[in-house]
Protein backbone atom coordinates (compact mmCIF):
# COMPACT_ATOMS: atom_id res chain seq x y z
CA UNK A 1 0.00 0.00 0.00
CA UNK A 2 2.78 2.39 0.88
CA UNK A 3 4.41 1.64 -2.50
CA UNK A 4 1.13 2.45 -4.26
CA UNK A 5 0.80 5.70 -2.32
CA UNK A 6 4.38 6.66 -3.17
CA UNK A 7 3.83 5.88 -6.86
CA UNK A 8 0.57 7.86 -6.88
CA UNK A 9 2.20 10.83 -5.15
CA UNK A 10 5.08 10.78 -7.65
CA UNK A 11 2.67 10.55 -10.55
CA UNK A 12 0.67 13.55 -9.32
CA UNK A 13 3.85 15.56 -8.75
CA UNK A 14 5.12 14.67 -12.21
CA UNK A 15 1.81 15.72 -13.71
CA UNK A 16 1.92 19.01 -11.86
CA UNK A 17 5.48 19.67 -13.00
CA UNK A 18 4.54 18.85 -16.58
CA UNK A 19 1.51 21.09 -16.39
CA UNK A 20 3.63 23.85 -14.90
CA UNK A 21 6.17 23.46 -17.69
CA UNK A 22 3.45 23.69 -20.30
CA UNK A 23 2.00 26.76 -18.61
CA UNK A 24 5.44 28.37 -18.48
CA UNK A 25 5.99 27.66 -22.16
CA UNK A 26 2.58 29.06 -22.96
CA UNK A 27 3.28 32.15 -20.87
CA UNK A 28 6.63 32.63 -22.60
CA UNK A 29 4.94 32.34 -25.97
CA UNK A 30 2.26 34.81 -24.94
CA UNK A 31 4.95 37.23 -23.72
CA UNK A 32 6.62 37.43 -27.11
CA UNK A 33 6.45 40.90 -28.61
CA UNK A 34 4.70 40.97 -31.98
CA UNK A 35 6.97 42.83 -34.39
CA UNK A 36 6.50 43.79 -38.04
CA UNK A 37 9.14 45.15 -40.38
CA UNK A 38 8.26 47.34 -43.38
CA UNK A 39 11.07 47.89 -45.85
CA UNK A 40 11.15 49.80 -49.13
CA UNK A 41 14.01 47.66 -50.46
CA UNK A 42 14.94 43.95 -50.35
CA UNK A 43 16.14 42.71 -46.97
CA UNK A 44 19.44 41.83 -48.67
CA UNK A 45 20.19 45.53 -49.30
CA UNK A 46 22.98 46.59 -46.96
CA UNK A 47 21.17 49.18 -44.83
CA UNK A 48 17.96 47.19 -44.56
CA UNK A 49 19.85 43.95 -43.89
CA UNK A 50 21.24 45.30 -40.62
CA UNK A 51 17.73 45.88 -39.27
CA UNK A 52 16.46 42.55 -40.56
CA UNK A 53 19.40 40.61 -39.09
CA UNK A 54 18.87 42.19 -35.66
CA UNK A 55 15.17 41.31 -35.74
CA UNK A 56 15.91 37.75 -36.83
CA UNK A 57 18.34 37.41 -33.90
CA UNK A 58 15.60 38.51 -31.49
CA UNK A 59 13.20 36.04 -33.08
CA UNK A 60 15.71 33.19 -32.74
CA UNK A 61 16.14 34.04 -29.05
CA UNK A 62 12.40 33.66 -28.63
CA UNK A 63 11.85 37.33 -27.72
CA UNK A 64 9.57 38.22 -30.62
CA UNK A 65 7.23 36.97 -33.29
CA UNK A 66 8.43 38.62 -36.48
CA UNK A 67 6.82 39.24 -39.85
CA UNK A 68 7.93 41.64 -42.54
CA UNK A 69 7.17 43.14 -45.93
CA UNK A 70 9.95 44.12 -48.34
CA UNK A 71 10.03 46.15 -51.56
CA UNK A 72 7.12 48.26 -50.31
CA UNK A 73 6.64 51.30 -52.54
CA UNK A 74 6.33 54.68 -50.87
CA UNK A 75 2.80 54.91 -52.23
CA UNK A 76 1.88 51.69 -50.39
CA UNK A 77 3.80 52.29 -47.20
CA UNK A 78 1.02 54.05 -45.27
CA UNK A 79 -1.44 51.28 -46.14
CA UNK A 80 0.95 48.57 -44.95
CA UNK A 81 1.59 50.46 -41.70
CA UNK A 82 -2.14 50.61 -41.05
CA UNK A 83 -2.67 46.95 -41.89
CA UNK A 84 0.01 45.82 -39.45
CA UNK A 85 -1.36 48.16 -36.79
CA UNK A 86 -4.89 46.83 -37.26
CA UNK A 87 -3.51 43.27 -37.06
CA UNK A 88 -2.24 43.93 -33.54
CA UNK A 89 1.48 44.20 -34.16
CA UNK A 90 2.95 45.80 -31.05
CA UNK A 91 6.15 47.17 -32.61
CA UNK A 92 6.53 48.28 -36.24
CA UNK A 93 10.04 48.88 -37.55
CA UNK A 94 10.95 50.48 -40.86
CA UNK A 95 12.24 53.62 -42.56
CA UNK A 96 10.21 56.70 -43.51
CA UNK A 97 12.73 59.03 -45.14
CA UNK A 98 10.56 59.57 -48.21
CA UNK A 99 7.16 59.71 -46.49
CA UNK A 100 7.57 61.43 -43.15
CA UNK A 101 4.22 63.22 -43.05
CA UNK A 102 2.09 60.18 -43.98
CA UNK A 103 3.92 57.83 -41.61
CA UNK A 104 3.67 60.22 -38.68
CA UNK A 105 -0.06 60.53 -39.26
CA UNK A 106 -0.40 56.75 -39.06
CA UNK A 107 1.56 56.69 -35.79
CA UNK A 108 -0.75 59.36 -34.35
CA UNK A 109 -3.79 57.30 -35.40
CA UNK A 110 -2.50 54.22 -33.53
CA UNK A 111 -1.22 55.50 -30.17
CA UNK A 112 -1.12 51.99 -28.68
CA UNK A 113 1.32 50.75 -31.34
CA UNK A 114 5.06 51.37 -30.97
CA UNK A 115 6.80 52.65 -34.09
CA UNK A 116 10.58 52.64 -34.56
CA UNK A 117 11.47 54.30 -37.83
CA UNK A 118 14.60 55.36 -39.66
CA UNK A 119 14.19 59.12 -40.02
CA UNK A 120 16.07 62.39 -40.37
CA UNK A 121 13.64 64.12 -38.04
CA UNK A 122 12.68 64.09 -34.37
CA UNK A 123 10.50 61.59 -32.47
CA UNK A 124 6.77 62.34 -32.43
CA UNK A 125 3.92 61.96 -29.97
CA UNK A 126 4.30 59.21 -27.42
CA UNK A 127 4.94 56.27 -29.74
CA UNK A 128 7.10 57.23 -32.76
CA UNK A 129 10.80 56.74 -32.08
CA UNK A 130 13.49 57.36 -34.67
CA UNK A 131 16.88 55.81 -35.42
CA UNK A 132 19.66 56.11 -37.93
CA UNK A 133 23.04 54.58 -38.70
CA UNK A 134 25.24 56.91 -36.69
CA UNK A 135 28.44 55.14 -37.70
CA UNK A 136 30.46 58.29 -38.36
CA UNK A 137 33.00 57.08 -35.79
CA UNK A 138 34.01 53.86 -37.60
CA UNK A 139 33.71 55.80 -40.88
CA UNK A 140 36.43 58.14 -39.59
CA UNK A 141 38.63 55.17 -38.71
CA UNK A 142 38.14 53.58 -42.13
CA UNK A 143 39.09 56.93 -43.63
CA UNK A 144 42.40 56.75 -41.80
CA UNK A 145 43.13 53.46 -43.56
CA UNK A 146 42.13 54.92 -46.92
CA UNK A 147 44.26 58.03 -46.59
CA UNK A 148 47.33 56.02 -45.70
CA UNK A 149 46.75 53.61 -48.59
CA UNK A 150 46.32 56.14 -51.38
CA UNK A 151 49.43 56.53 -53.53
CA UNK A 152 47.84 58.94 -56.00
CA UNK A 153 46.44 61.08 -53.17
CA UNK A 154 43.02 60.86 -54.83
CA UNK A 155 40.09 59.02 -53.25
CA UNK A 156 36.78 58.49 -55.05
CA UNK A 157 33.47 58.54 -53.17
CA UNK A 158 30.16 57.29 -54.60
CA UNK A 159 27.06 57.89 -52.49
CA UNK A 160 23.33 57.26 -52.88
CA UNK A 161 21.58 60.48 -51.94
CA UNK A 162 23.09 63.61 -50.39
CA UNK A 163 21.03 63.40 -47.19
CA UNK A 164 22.35 63.90 -43.64
CA UNK A 165 22.55 60.15 -42.99
CA UNK A 166 24.98 59.72 -45.90
CA UNK A 167 26.71 63.09 -45.68
CA UNK A 168 27.85 62.66 -42.09
CA UNK A 169 29.51 59.34 -42.87
CA UNK A 170 31.28 60.65 -45.93
CA UNK A 171 32.48 63.79 -44.14
CA UNK A 172 33.79 61.75 -41.21
CA UNK A 173 35.55 59.42 -43.63
CA UNK A 174 37.18 62.40 -45.34
CA UNK A 175 38.34 63.79 -41.98
CA UNK A 176 39.91 60.45 -41.12
CA UNK A 177 41.68 60.24 -44.47
CA UNK A 178 43.12 63.71 -43.98
CA UNK A 179 44.55 62.69 -40.60
CA UNK A 180 46.82 60.09 -42.18
CA UNK A 181 47.29 61.89 -45.51
CA UNK A 182 46.99 65.70 -45.43
CA UNK A 183 47.61 65.83 -49.19
CA UNK A 184 44.64 63.68 -50.16
CA UNK A 185 41.92 65.03 -52.48
CA UNK A 186 38.41 63.71 -53.04
CA UNK A 187 36.13 63.10 -55.99
CA UNK A 188 32.49 62.94 -54.84
CA UNK A 189 29.35 61.89 -56.70
CA UNK A 190 25.81 60.91 -55.73
CA UNK A 191 23.87 58.57 -58.00
CA UNK A 192 20.43 59.55 -56.60
CA UNK A 193 19.45 55.95 -55.96
CA UNK A 194 19.67 53.56 -53.04
CA UNK A 195 20.19 50.59 -55.30
CA UNK A 196 21.65 50.96 -58.77
CA UNK A 197 24.92 48.97 -58.92
CA UNK A 198 25.54 49.60 -62.65
CA UNK A 199 25.26 53.36 -62.17
CA UNK A 200 27.50 53.28 -59.07
CA UNK A 201 30.02 51.16 -60.95
CA UNK A 202 30.06 53.58 -63.89
CA UNK A 203 30.65 56.50 -61.53
CA UNK A 204 33.50 54.63 -59.85
CA UNK A 205 35.16 53.91 -63.22
CA UNK A 206 35.05 57.63 -64.07
CA UNK A 207 36.74 58.49 -60.77
CA UNK A 208 39.46 55.90 -61.23
CA UNK A 209 40.02 57.25 -64.75
CA UNK A 210 40.58 60.61 -63.04
CA UNK A 211 43.25 59.16 -60.75
CA UNK A 212 41.46 57.68 -57.73
CA UNK A 213 43.20 54.57 -56.38
CA UNK A 214 40.98 54.07 -53.31
CA UNK A 215 37.17 54.05 -53.55
CA UNK A 216 34.64 54.73 -50.80
CA UNK A 217 31.85 52.24 -51.56
CA UNK A 218 28.79 53.77 -49.96
CA UNK A 219 26.72 51.97 -52.62
CA UNK A 220 26.84 48.52 -54.18
CA UNK A 221 28.69 48.42 -57.50
CA UNK A 222 31.69 50.50 -56.44
CA UNK A 223 33.68 47.55 -55.10
CA UNK A 224 33.04 45.63 -58.31
CA UNK A 225 34.67 48.47 -60.23
CA UNK A 226 37.59 48.50 -57.80
CA UNK A 227 38.18 44.79 -58.35
CA UNK A 228 38.26 45.23 -62.12
CA UNK A 229 40.77 48.07 -61.90
CA UNK A 230 42.91 46.67 -59.10
CA UNK A 231 42.04 49.52 -56.73
CA UNK A 232 41.24 49.29 -53.03
CA UNK A 233 37.76 49.92 -51.63
CA UNK A 234 36.27 50.97 -48.30
CA UNK A 235 33.11 49.19 -47.20
CA UNK A 236 30.11 50.78 -45.54
CA UNK A 237 27.46 49.37 -43.16
CA UNK A 238 28.21 45.68 -43.90
CA UNK A 239 31.33 43.56 -44.28
CA UNK A 240 31.78 42.56 -47.92
CA UNK A 241 35.44 41.53 -47.66
CA UNK A 242 34.66 37.88 -48.40
CA UNK A 243 32.97 38.93 -51.64
CA UNK A 244 35.89 41.11 -52.69
CA UNK A 245 39.07 39.46 -51.38
CA UNK A 246 42.24 41.58 -51.41
CA UNK A 247 40.10 44.63 -52.27
CA UNK A 248 38.22 45.76 -49.15
CA UNK A 249 40.82 47.62 -47.12
CA UNK A 250 38.52 48.61 -44.27
CA UNK A 251 34.81 48.83 -43.45
CA UNK A 252 32.60 50.81 -41.10
CA UNK A 253 30.06 48.30 -39.78
CA UNK A 254 26.62 49.10 -38.40
CA UNK A 255 25.08 46.87 -35.72
CA UNK A 256 21.35 47.36 -35.16
CA UNK A 257 21.09 44.90 -32.27
CA UNK A 258 21.44 47.51 -29.47
CA UNK A 259 18.70 49.64 -31.08
CA UNK A 260 16.30 46.76 -31.69
CA UNK A 261 16.88 45.15 -28.30
CA UNK A 262 16.22 48.41 -26.46
CA UNK A 263 12.91 48.86 -28.29
CA UNK A 264 11.78 45.27 -27.69
CA UNK A 265 12.58 45.51 -23.98
CA UNK A 266 10.65 48.77 -23.71
CA UNK A 267 7.58 47.32 -25.43
CA UNK A 268 7.73 44.15 -23.35
CA UNK A 269 8.08 46.16 -20.15
CA UNK A 270 5.33 48.62 -21.03
CA UNK A 271 7.76 51.55 -20.95
CA UNK A 272 8.01 52.35 -24.66
CA UNK A 273 8.02 56.06 -25.48
CA UNK A 274 9.05 58.33 -28.31
CA UNK A 275 12.86 58.59 -28.26
CA UNK A 276 15.79 59.28 -30.53
CA UNK A 277 17.60 55.94 -30.71
CA UNK A 278 20.62 57.38 -32.52
CA UNK A 279 22.87 56.86 -29.50
CA UNK A 280 22.58 53.08 -29.84
CA UNK A 281 24.52 53.18 -33.13
CA UNK A 282 27.57 54.72 -31.46
CA UNK A 283 30.67 52.60 -30.94
CA UNK A 284 30.46 52.88 -27.14
CA UNK A 285 27.01 51.25 -27.30
CA UNK A 286 28.18 48.46 -29.59
CA UNK A 287 26.27 49.92 -32.52
CA UNK A 288 29.31 50.45 -34.72
CA UNK A 289 32.67 48.79 -35.32
CA UNK A 290 35.54 49.14 -37.76
CA UNK A 291 37.23 46.30 -39.61
CA UNK A 292 40.71 46.73 -41.06
CA UNK A 293 42.34 44.05 -43.19
CA UNK A 294 45.77 43.66 -41.61
CA UNK A 295 46.98 41.92 -44.76
CA UNK A 296 46.33 45.11 -46.76
CA UNK A 297 47.15 47.81 -44.19
CA UNK A 298 50.66 48.28 -42.74
CA UNK A 299 51.09 47.47 -39.05
CA UNK A 300 51.84 51.10 -38.15
CA UNK A 301 48.59 52.25 -39.77
CA UNK A 302 46.61 49.56 -37.94
CA UNK A 303 48.23 50.71 -34.71
CA UNK A 304 47.26 54.34 -35.39
CA UNK A 305 43.68 53.30 -36.03
CA UNK A 306 43.54 51.25 -32.83
CA UNK A 307 44.90 54.20 -30.85
CA UNK A 308 42.30 56.55 -32.32
CA UNK A 309 39.58 53.95 -31.73
CA UNK A 310 40.52 53.73 -28.05
CA UNK A 311 40.31 57.51 -27.77
CA UNK A 312 36.83 57.47 -29.29
CA UNK A 313 35.72 54.74 -26.91
CA UNK A 314 37.00 56.51 -23.80
CA UNK A 315 35.61 59.86 -24.89
CA UNK A 316 38.93 61.68 -25.28
CA UNK A 317 38.39 62.09 -29.04
CA UNK A 318 35.14 63.12 -30.70
CA UNK A 319 34.45 62.62 -34.38
CA UNK A 320 32.86 65.73 -35.85
CA UNK A 321 29.28 65.34 -37.08
CA UNK A 322 28.93 67.27 -40.33
CA UNK A 323 25.65 66.83 -42.19
CA UNK A 324 26.57 69.19 -45.05
CA UNK A 325 26.79 67.73 -48.53
CA UNK A 326 30.42 66.80 -49.29
CA UNK A 327 31.85 68.07 -52.55
CA UNK A 328 34.80 67.23 -54.74
CA UNK A 329 38.05 69.10 -54.21
CA UNK A 330 38.82 71.61 -56.93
Amino acid sequence: MSILKTWTRRTVLASLVAAGTMMSAGAALADKVKVAGIFTLPVEQQWISRIHIALLAAKERGDIDYVYSENVANTDYERVMREYSEAGQQLIVGEIFGLERAARKVAADYPDTAFLMGSSFAPAGDNLSVFDNWIHEPAYLSGMAAGAASKSNVIGMVGGFAIPEVNRLMNAFMDGARETNPEVKFLVNFIDSWYDPPKAKESAFAMMDAGADVMYAERFGVSDAAVERGAKAIGNVIDTSSDYPATILSSAIWHMEPTIDHAIAAVAGGTYKAEDYGQFSYMAQGGGTVIVDAALAPADVVSMIETRKAAIMDGSFTVTVNNDEPVSDK
